[in-house]
């Protein structure tokens, strides 16, 4: 008897506590979110990869990138500096992910 009354006990307490966990989730995503402002990747890929010779290559890679770092640098080349994650990604040979 005294067994079964501990296991219920420790049951609820398990389930209680899940709940309030569970609870407290969102509420900490919500308030992260909010902070971090999303950038348009499909545009700024675009604006990037216009005069790609390979664009349908270049704007995937960009996409990639942007949803990774949320950063796209300016221009159709060049200008890492301006998003240094967007410059750290590299391929498995070395070489820059990012266009």
């Amino acid at each position: 008897m005294a067994l079964s009354k501990l296991l219920v006990a420790s049951l609820l307490a398990s389930v209680l506590l899940f709940h309030l966990l569970d609870a407290a989730q969102p509420a900490y995503t919500q308030s992260q979110g909010s902070l971090l402002q999303h950038i348009d990747c499909n545009g700024a890929c675009s604006a990037r990869c216009r005069l790609s010779s390979r664009p349908n290559l270049c704007h995937r890679a960009c996409g990639t990138c942007c949803r990774r770092c949320n950063c796209v640098p300016p221009g159709t080349a060049g200008n890492h500096e301006v998003c240094p994650c967007y410059a750290s990604l590299t391929t498995h040979g070395g070489k820059r992910k990012c266009p």
